[in-house]
């Protein structure tokens, strides 16, 4: 109802913009017509006037006005087919002759005299248009002419033009009304299939998307557009779902662990040493739920990063050494080679603090799944004159070939169950996948199990 309520409003708004002009233009029709008219009438007496002026003569003394047969032409002679009337008085305004069509009427003698003093009357019924000038001998004024012609078809013409405008303008409005309210309809058809996909949306729907107009205009790019919120919002969803399956499952598992081991050192007493041994454990597995979080935290925080207001030039040699630096204990303690040696700094264009995550987690990696007393390799080099490559090699468990096509989903661990002693959350690949396509890194693992790993970052610079 409230699109139909739309649709008459649109029609109703254009009908008021249209109805006025429509009303000037028949006005200004109507006045065009009424002036060329009129002025046509008023050129004809005009001429009238010129001829009878012309027409004053003298014989024998006597002054003549009208020359012999004026009178028997045929606007002089007839009432109705284009006449002209004509009367002549005087010097003292007494009349001298008329025009026989006249017969026993009068025209009116006024005091208006002379081109532009023009006078509608009447003759019996008819409608006439007069004008009265004197007439000149040798620049004396020796008499009059009045001199009247017939507008009834004027004023016929002019009326049946009003009445066909008047007719004509509700007949123009009610059609344009009808016709701007189709158009409407058939404008806002997107619109209402917008409005129809949005409410099977609300319902759960949240596959269904609206299909574009044909043609690329406003409502194309707004149904373009919301197609592209409906694709976030889906993906939030399942990445909500997601989400939430998986976390509560990584977190039961060690949450189960800890209630298990206190309910162990509830059972009895214990010396101190065990207690010492189960309460590290559980401290244990309270990092990794720490960790944990922290690393879901950082995976929300990539939906809003803006990294055109964070990308700036970065040394990529010093990252790799920073993260060595703070890896520097738990290397020591697998008592693992490190070999990096570079003489110069490795520029790229890049957001420092996510690029120290992305290495962080990558040697993180390398270091967890190194074999005691092992070797990790790390390469800086320049593919051409606008990249820079970076691998970190290790020569640790490696992954089965099988496995490689998961390594980047969430809380994924490759033949988890055999490498139990190995903590982690399963997160930390899939952190380097979402941080390398936000900072535009092309990315690349290959491993061989029981051989080792390889990571390859290609970087802009």
């Amino acid at each position: 109802m409230k699109i139909t309520y739309f649709k008459n409003r649109v029609s109703l708004y254009n009908l008021y913009g249209v109805a006025i002009l429509l009303l000037l233009i028949f006005i200004s029709i109507y006045s065009t017509i009424s002036w060329s008219v009129n002025y046509d009438i008023n050129e004809t007496l005009n001429k009238e006037i010129e001829i009878h002026q012309s027409e004053v003569s003298s014989r024998n003394g006597i002054i003549e006005f009208v020359p012999e047969g004026e009178w028997e032409e045929p606007e002089h002679q007839t009432l109705f087919i284009n006449p002209v009337y004509v009367e002549i008085y005087d010097a003292n305004k007494k009349l001298m002759e008329k025009s026989p069509n006249l017969k026993n009427r009068e025209l009116l003698l006024t005091g208006h005299q002379g081109k532009g003093n023009y006078i509608d009357t009447f003759i019996d019924s008819i409608p006439v248009r007069q004008v009265q000038t004197p007439l000149l001998h040798e620049g004396k004024t020796v008499g009059y002419a009045v001199i009247a012609m017939s507008i009834e078809s004027e004023n016929r013409v002019l009326r049946n033009l009003a009445y066909i405008l008047v007719l004509t303008y509700p007949v123009c409005l009610v059609l344009l009304f009808f016709l701007t309210r189709f158009i409407a309809a058939r404008s806002i058809r997107p619109a209402l299939e917008i409005i129809e996909t949005t409410q099977h949306i609300t319902d759960g729907h949240f596959n269904k998307r609206i299909p574009l107009p044909k043609r690329n205009d406003e409502l194309f790019k707004l149904a373009a557009t919301i197609n592209e919120l409906l694709d976030r919002i889906e993906n939030a969803i399942l990445r909500e779902k997601q989400f939430t399956t998986d976390a509560s499952h990584e977190l039961r598992t060690p949450m189960a662990i800890i209630k298990g081991t206190l309910e162990v050192l509830l059972r009895k007493p214990r010396n101190t040493e065990e207690y010492i041994t189960k309460i590290q454990y559980c401290v244990d597995e309270v990092n990794r739920i720490n960790n944990m979080i922290d690393q879901l935290l950082l995976l929300a925080r990539f939906e809003k990063y803006d990294k055109d207001a964070l990308f700036q030039k970065a040394a990529l040699d010093e990252i790799l050494q920073e993260a060595l630096e703070r890896y520097s204990s738990k290397i020591e303690e697998k008592e693992l080679k490190v070999i990096f040696n570079v003489d110069r700094h490795y520029y790229v264009h890049s957001d420092a603090s996510m690029l120290s995550i992305l290495i962080e987690n990558i040697l993180s990696n390398a270091i967890k799944y190194s074999r005691q007393s092992g070797t990790v390799t790390i390469r800086l080099e320049h593919s051409d004159e606008q990249h820079t490559v970076c691998t970190i090699s290790d020569e640790g468990i490696g992954i089965a070939e099988k496995d490689m096509e998961n390594i980047y989903d969430q809380f994924y661990r490759s033949e988890a169950s055999e490498n139990s002693r190995i903590k982690g959350t399963g997160l930390g690949l899939s952190i380097v996948k979402k941080i390398a396509a936000l900072l535009n890194i092309t990315l690349a693992i290959s491993s061989k199990k029981n051989i080792g790993t390889t990571v390859s970052m290609r970087f802009k610079m």
